[in-house]
């Protein structure tokens, strides 16, 4: 069996040598002259999956991508074709969902402004929306989901609807696939007209598809004098960035929010657990046997910055977090600060696949293990993510 994989699904040799003759390449590089002989091909989202890229393998049975958005699949042609197809839903949710927090930490600093005080819209609640949404939970932050599809199946969460979002949330974070059809297209959901009704000082985060955002009319609007902060880790036209843009951005990153060791070693793993069951064999490795311990395992909290607030009647004062030392754990395990830094000093000297081929290695909250004398710190930080210090 010829199993082909882009030469960024982390562990792709060590699950997928077990079950065929494996061969590596670059995600954008791939043709149809170099997969031919595929019986499996595994991508991820910059490789675009069509009739023409596969047209001449005739033995191609399975086709899997390490990514959550599968918009750069032609499934309907899959079907045809009778190749099995498959994604890996929620596997970079939690790194998505850290990168934005890391994000919005970046900005409270910056703006001067508190995390707790603020309503965070978040647009898609998904598997991405409700990481966030859990951890903005355990932060005590208010928050408003809007999802039509998720609100008509039923689901019990209280959703609103998206003009309420733009009306009311001080931060707008969007988490939505990419359509252009149905009864609730995504292309472009945030225009214009919707850029018109948010307050002039919410925070704006792509974290998604680059289309889902009007590029050219946020330049606009940033060159007229618009002050809305800013935050693009995706943008239209990938990798011909809108670098007009990106000086107006207040964080820029090159499609790697969901690039943490551990979200992109969950894709491939899913993909792993998947081709085993076509194949009917035993999925014999596991994620956990693979992972490395991570550089700084452990960390511990004095008792220093307890902070009270007094409770509603103003006679008791209640223990709470100590959220500075909060923040400073948060960006102990990934600032986004260093992502932006790397974006901005390489889109115009190496470009955007330069970038994301060469991503340093970034962890988790998952891999660092706090010890705190701070009950409430340390429950909030359990919440979050942070391993239990034993």
């Amino acid at each position: 069996m010829k199993i082909y994989y882009d030469e960024n699904m982390p562990f792709a040799a060590e699950l997928f040598s077990p079950l065929g003759e494996v061969q590596s390449f670059a995600g954008r590089q791939c043709t149809a002259e170099l997969i031919k002989d595929a019986d499996v091909l595994l991508v991820r989202s910059i490789t675009k999956v069509n009739e023409s890229l596969i047209k001449e393998a005739k033995n191609l049975k399975f086709v899997g991508t390490a990514t959550i958005g599968t918009d750069h699949v032609d499934q309907e042609y899959l079907a045809q074709r009778g190749i099995c197809f498959t994604s890996a839903p929620g596997c970079n949710a939690i790194s998505v969902a850290e990168y934005v927090l890391s994000a919005i930490k970046v900005l409270e600093q910056r703006y001067l402004f508190s995390l707790q005080d603020k309503t965070v819209g978040i647009v898609g609640a998904g598997n991405t929306g409700s990481r966030l949404s859990e951890k903005l939970d355990a932060l005590g932050v208010n928050y408003l989901l809007c999802d039509p599809l998720l609100a008509a199946a039923g689901d019990n969460r209280t959703f609103v609807e998206y003009q309420q979002v733009l009306l009311e949330a001080d931060i707008l974070s969007f988490h939505v696939p990419l359509t252009a059809e149905g009864d609730y297209p995504t292309h472009h959901l945030f225009g214009e007209a919707q850029l018109a009704q948010v307050k002039s000082d919410a925070v704006i985060i792509n974290a998604c598809r680059g289309e889902v955002l009007d590029n050219l009319m946020l330049l606009k609007a940033k060159q007229n004098g618009n002050n809305n902060p800013l935050v693009l880790d995706v943008w239209a036209g990938e990798p011909a960035v809108l670098t007009d843009l990106v000086p107006f951005a207040d964080i820029a990153t090159a499609h790697i929010a969901g690039y943490s060791f551990e979200g992109k070693a969950r894709g491939t793993f899913m993909l792993y657990q998947a081709l085993c069951k076509l194949l009917d064999k035993t999925a014999e490795l596991s994620l956990e046997r693979l992972l490395p311990p991570s550089d700084m395992t452990s960390i511990s909290l004095g008792n220093a910055g307890q902070s009270m607030v007094e409770g509603v009647t103003g006679s008791v004062k209640t223990p709470q977090p100590d959220y500075d030392a909060i923040n400073r754990v948060i960006h102990l395990i990934y600032d986004v600060r260093r992502d932006d830094a790397i974006f901005r000093q390489h889109i115009h000297k190496n470009g955007f696949d330069w970038i994301r081929k060469t991503y340093p290695v970034r962890r988790e909250f998952s891999a660092l293990a706090v010890f705190s004398q701070q009950q409430h710190t340390f429950n909030t930080l359990i919440n979050l993510g942070f391993k239990r210090g034993e």
